[in-house]
C-alpha cells in the first residue's frame, strides 16, 4: 500500500473534526454549522472560498503553478432525519436527526486531502473542492448546477466518493458506465365518490380501484420491462379514508422508480400513465399524477472511470481494487453534476463487521475514522496523477 505519510500523520485531527460534525447533524439546506467549518478550514490551508450556492454550499479553489486545467473533487455533507441509537461519546446531540450515511467522513476526507494538497503543492493546476448540501432526498448537487456551479468553476471532470459498509477499509469499488440508478418519485391521487361502507353500490370506492393499480403496477417490470434490463416499481405509501364504516372519496397512492438506462426510465413512467388512466376509466374514477425525476442514472465515463482506477490501485494496491463494482438500484445526486461533466464516482471499504459493516441510513450506522487516510490519500493521488509536479 501506498498511503500519503503525511495524511497519515495528521489523520487524527480530521476524525476530530469528523465526529464533531456526527455530534452536530443538519439535514438538506440547514448545514451552516457544517460549511462554516468547512470554510473556515479551507481559509485556513489558503484556498480560495465561495458560499452560497444551494444555500448553504461551499467551494474552495486551490490553484498551484501556471496550468489553466481543473478538476472538481466532491463531498457531500448532509444528514438524515432518523434517531440515532449509538451510545458512543460523538452521538448525535439533535434528537431526530443523525450522519446515518457517512456524509460526516466524507466530509473529512476531502477536507484532509485539501491540507495534503495545499501543504505539498506537487502538481500544476486547479483543483475545485465541491463540499456540497442536500445529497439525501432533495436533489442539492441538482441545485448546486443550477446555481451556476460549472460556469463558475468550470472543469474537465468531476470526481465523487462514497462510502461502502461491507468492503474492508483500504479497498476501493468502481465501475464505468450505469453505476447507480435513477430515482423517480410519484404520488398519484384517485378520486371516486364516497359512501357508507354498508352500502358501497351507492359510491365508486378509490380504494379497491388503488389496489388494482398497485398490483398491475406489479407487472410493469415483469411484463413490460426487457429481462435484460432492470428497473424497480416500489409502493411505499397508500393512503385512503379515516373511518372504519365510510368508503372515502380519494385516495393516494406514493412510491418510488428506478432504472440503469433513460429510455427504460421514460419506459416504466409512460406504462404507468397508461395503467392509471385504464384502470380509472374503467371503474369511473378521475386522477392527476405528479411524476418527479429526482435523480438520474449516475454513469460514469470510461477515461475517469479508469484514472480513478489508477489512483486507488496506486494507494491500496490492485487486489484491493475492484473495477467491476455490480451497479446498484440507490441513487445519488452526483450523477445531476455528470451530466454536464465527463466524471467518476467510486466506493471506498467502510469496514466489516461491528468495525463498519452497519448499512447506511440506519440508527446505528458509523463512518470508520480509519478510512480517512485512504479516502484523503486517494483523494491526493488522483489530483497529483492528472497534473503531474508542480
Amino acid at each position: 500500500m501506498a498511503i500519503k505519510e503525511e495524511i497519515a500523520a495528521f489523520a487524527s485531527e480530521f476524525g476530530d473534526i469528523r465526529r464533531d460534525i456526527h455530534a452536530h447533524p443538519e439535514t438538506a439546506f440547514e448545514e451552516f454549522r457544517t460549511a462554516d467549518i468547512v470554510a473556515d478550514k479551507l481559509t485556513g490551508l489558503g484556498l480560495k472560498i465561495h458560499r452560497g450556492l444551494a444555500k448553504t454550499g461551499v467551494v474552495g479553489t486551490l490553484s498551484v503553478g501556471n496550468s489553466n486545467r481543473a478538476i472538481g473533487l466532491r463531498a457531500d455533507m448532509d444528514a438524515l432525519d432518523i434517531h440515532e441509537e449509538n451510545t458512543f461519546d460523538h452521538v448525535s446531540t439533535i434528537d431526530g436527526k443523525m450522519h446515518a450515511c457517512g456524509h460526516d467522513g466524507h466530509t473529512a476526507m476531502l477536507l484532509c486531502a485539501a491540507r495534503y494538497l495545499s501543504e505539498t503543492r506537487n502538481f500544476n493546476g486547479n483543483v475545485h473542492f465541491i463540499f456540497q448540501p442536500a445529497e439525501e432526498n432533495v436533489a442539492g448537487g441538482r441545485v448546486m448546477v443550477e446555481d451556476g456551479l460549472f460556469e463558475l468553476f468550470p472543469v474537465e471532470a468531476i470526481y465523487g466518493m462514497h462510502n461502502l459498509p461491507g468492503m474492508p477499509v483500504g479497498q476501493f469499488g468502481m465501475q464505468a458506465g450505469p453505476a447507480m440508478a435513477s430515482a423517480d418519485m410519484f404520488t398519484i391521487e384517485i378520486s371516486g365518490k364516497g359512501s357508507h361502507g354498508a352500502h358501497p353500490h351507492q359510491g365508486i370506492d378509490p380504494i379497491v380501484t388503488g389496489a388494482e393499480i398497485v398490483m398491475a403496477f406489479q407487472r410493469i417490470v415483469a411484463r413490460t420491462i426487457n429481462p435484460i434490463d432492470t428497473a424497480v416499481v416500489s409502493v411505499t405509501q397508500f393512503h385512503a379514508g379515516r373511518a372504519m364504516n365510510v368508503i372515502p372519496e380519494t385516495a393516494v397512492i406514493k412510491g418510488t422508480c428506478r432504472a440503469l438506462k433513460r429510455e427504460v426510465q421514460d419506459q416504466v413512467e409512460a406504462r404507468m400513465e397508461q395503467i392509471v388512466q385504464g384502470v380509472c376509466a374503467a371503474h369511473g374514477l378521475s386522477y392527476s399524477i405528479e411524476y418527479d425525476r429526482r435523480y438520474p442514472v449516475l454513469v460514469n465515463t470510461s477515461e475517469e472511470t479508469s484514472k480513478a482506477a489508477q489512483a486507488a490501485i496506486a494507494v491500496a494496491g490492485e487486489d484491493n481494487v475492484n473495477t467491476s463494482l455490480p451497479p446498484t438500484m440507490g441513487s445519488e445526486d452526483f450523477a445531476w453534476m455528470l451530466q454536464d461533466n465527463p466524471g467518476c464516482y467510486i466506493r471506498v471499504g467502510n469496514g466489516e463487521g461491528e468495525d463498519g459493516g452497519c448499512v447506511v441510513h440506519n440508527p446505528n450506522y458509523d463512518f470508520n475514522d480509519d478510512a480517512i487516510v485512504f479516502g484523503a490519500s486517494y483523494w491526493a493521488t488522483l489530483v497529483e496523477q492528472e497534473f503531474g509536479t508542480g
